[in-house]
């Protein structure tokens, strides 16, 4: 019987897992962190002197959020909050940008 109980258990662990991994809205809610002060789904307000993110080709941020996450690209904030996602999460949020308009 403990045996069927551990079997159970890592089941629904392994299809917890896969069932995050597999959310389609994954990269629209991390990216939905940055509207803060990239604009609603990456578009900038005009004139407020930061990046629209809307559009921008998917290679183009990612090495822009390398930059900050190494530190190679100077910035108030961007560095600190480069370094709280992990690569995956980071090719999420570029890929939704790219998508957006």
């Amino acid at each position: 019987m403990k045996m069927l109980a551990h079997v159970a258990a890592i089941c629904l662990l392994a299809f917890a897992g896969a069932s995050h991994a597999a959310d389609p809205n994954l990269g629209r809610n991390l990216a939905a962190t940055c509207a803060n002060c990239h604009g609603t789904n990456g578009n900038a307000v005009k004139g407020s002197g930061l990046d629209s993110l809307a559009g921008v080709p998917k290679d183009k941020t990612l090495q822009k959020l390398a930059d900050f996450k190494s530190g190679d690209k100077p910035a108030s904030i961007m560095h600190q909050i480069a370094k709280g996602y992990t690569e995956e999460q980071l090719d999420l949020i570029a890929t939704y940008f790219a998508a957006q308009k």
